[in-house]
């Protein structure tokens, strides 16, 4: 197994349902800037840093409430506040910018290359809503 192949991400939903199969030695890594007590009775730890910045988060579920009452169903309303905000872009530079994020995803990195399997965990279902965690994902894996 090589090192890229160690690192998987899913929601929280997925795991409470049992909808994923996940290793039994995998390390449930929650990438969350607010979780809520039912998320964190799921995962094994969490990195607040490695969510998004709370004015991101809280920027894009405004224009996603109000592209929601404009009428888009949810997925398509948290799509398209994703891409107003330019959602992407700014988390990507939160990463790289920012100290704790810095400091998380070395910390990552170096599970990862002692051999630990982890699978990063968030709220969104991304069959239909974009989320961090797959940048995420693709970040730590380029760092690798």
């Amino acid at each position: 197994m090589t090192t890229t192949d160690r690192l998987e991400d899913t929601y929280v939903a997925a795991l409470q349902h049992n909808l994923v199969d996940i290793p039994t030695e995998a390390t449930l890594v929650g990438v969350v800037r607010r979780p809520t007590s039912w998320f964190r009775t799921t995962v094994d730890e969490n990195y607040p840093a490695l969510g998004p910045p709370a004015d991101l988060l809280d920027e894009c579920k405004q224009r996603h409430e109000d592209f929601k009452m404009q009428g888009l169903c949810d997925e398509g309303a948290h799509n398209a506040a994703w891409d107003e905000v330019g959602f992407e872009d700014r988390y990507r530079s939160h990463l790289t910018d920012t100290a704790d994020a810095q400091e998380a995803v070395i910390e990552l990195v170096e599970r990862l290359r002692s051999g630990e399997h982890l699978v990063l965990v968030c709220f969104e279902n991304t069959d239909q809503k974009r989320c961090h965690r797959t940048l995420l994902k693709e970040y730590l894996t380029r760092q690798l």
